[in-house]
């Protein structure tokens, strides 16, 4: 079956928003010398195995690693050990990664480099419960952070303070060696004290504040975690802590970039974009409703746009169906549309996988609403069901990539022809 143009135009906007974040093409001006001593590589999240390959392709000298990442997001290096751990909820192995990474880091001294290498994911994919914590514990307030609502700078504010290698921790670890932080945003705003909760950054956020957090968003603590919080036990290292005396950190790659890309493909192709902005929040399914009404106002041109938006799963709706916040953002946008002529859109989330599914996400057209409908589909009720991943597997308008290796959080363009 051919592609249909509409489609081929917006994948190319999607490739182009990868290629620009692709550690490949973007690290190596970033490195910074060698040290007299030794170097470290540590890397975490989903671009880890693409970045720490890209570093030695290009280090002038010896060194040693480390790099934890999702499952199915490994790749071979010849000199940093990759392995595969649970995201978005941690597991043991995350867990055996990150006492690896504190007992590398502890054997540092101040001639030596430790090159930390941060993606998205690494929240996840880095997990080393306080003192008193269980990983149990921490795996069902993580579910919990995840089903909330809650943005991702609430839900590393609580990770940080329930944590022994985040908030700056890994950073003291390696104290007094240098650390030089490398990172892929994909947060929005670019805060680097968020970007994998941070391990080698001082974080302005406070116990309180994390309690705080849990409390408006209802997220159960144990009694361990609600007592140290409480009394600031576990705070987290501070901005200007001397620990961080020697500490660097460098930005390589930004949604930002991606969104420039992506307009500028599209200027290729002879199409006027306007971009809404790369770091759009808020529950998936406002958004795509907010996103057919801008849509609906244009004569013709693309939309683009990027950030992380939440899917809120209510406790008392049963159990929810199968969706990311891509396929939820879209199948809120065709409703909203309702058939519209001449609109086309994708939204991806440009790690390659949307949540928990196989699929970046998927495409709608002016067709996909009669097209489910002769499906005996439901749009609304999947929609109240989270169950967009289902509706869009069911239509065969799911985009499958696999795992692109880096993450510069979602991408969404919508094509209007007039």
């Amino acid at each position: 079956m051919s592609v249909r143009p509409e489609r081929e135009t917006l994948r190319k906007l999607f490739d182009a928003a990868v290629n620009a974040a692709d550690p490949a093409m973007v690290l190596s001006p970033h490195l910074p010398a060698p040290p007299r001593g030794r170097t470290l590589i540590l890397a975490a999240g989903k671009a880890a195995a693409s970045m720490a390959h890209a570093v030695e392709q290009y280090w002038p000298g010896d060194l040693t690693g480390l790099a934890v990442t999702r499952y199915g997001h490994g790749m071979d290096c010849a000199r940093i050990e990759v392995i595969e751990a649970g995201h978005p909820l941690p597991d043991a192995a995350g867990r055996a990664a990150a006492a690896r990474f504190l007992e590398q880091a502890n054997n540092l001294t101040e001639n030596d480099l430790l090159l930390c290498l941060m993606s998205g994911g690494a929240s996840a994919l880095l997990v080393e419960p306080a003192d008193g914590l269980s990983l149990d514990e921490k795996q069902a307030i993580s579910r919990a952070l995840l089903h909330s609502g809650a943005p991702i700078d609430e839900m590393n504010c609580v990770r940080k303070h329930l944590s022994a290698i985040k908030g700056g921790r890994l950073a003291a670890a390696a104290y007094p060696a240098r650390v030089v932080t490398l990172a892929i945003s994909d947060v929005p705003g670019d805060d680097p004290a968020v970007i994998g909760s941070g391990p080698t950054v001082g974080d302005p956020t406070t116990c309180a504040d994390a309690v705080a957090i849990a409390v408006r968003r209802g997220i159960h603590l144990p009694e361990t975690a609600a007592s140290a919080l409480s009394s600031g036990r576990w705070e987290s290292i501070k901005p200007g802590d001397p620990v961080l005396a020697s500490t660097d950190f460098r930005m390589i790659a930004r949604p930002s970039d991606a969104q420039t890309a992506a307009a500028d493909t599209a200027r290729k192709a002879g199409l006027s974009p306007t971009l809404l902005g790369d770091d759009l929040e808020g529950e998936a399914r406002d958004v795509g409703a907010d996103h057919a009404r801008r849509a609906l106002d244009m004569d013709r041109g693309v939309l683009i746009s990027g950030g992380e938006t939440t899917v809120t799963v209510e406790a008392s709706a049963g159990p929810p169906g199968r969706g990311g916040r891509n396929c939820e953002y879209l199948l809120a946008l065709a409703i909203a549309l309702n058939g519209a002529a001449g609109i086309h859109a994708l939204a991806c989330d440009t790690d390659g996988i949307d949540g928990t599914e196989e699929a970046a996400g998927a495409h709608i057209g002016p067709d996909t609403l009669a097209r489910a409908a002769a499906l005996g589909l439901d749009a609304h009720a999947m929609l109240q069901g989270h169950d967009s991943y289902t509706f869009f597997d069911r239509l065969g308008d799911l985009v499958i990539t696999g795992p692109t290796r880096t993450n510069v959080n979602d991408f969404r363009a919508i094509l209007v022809t007039g």
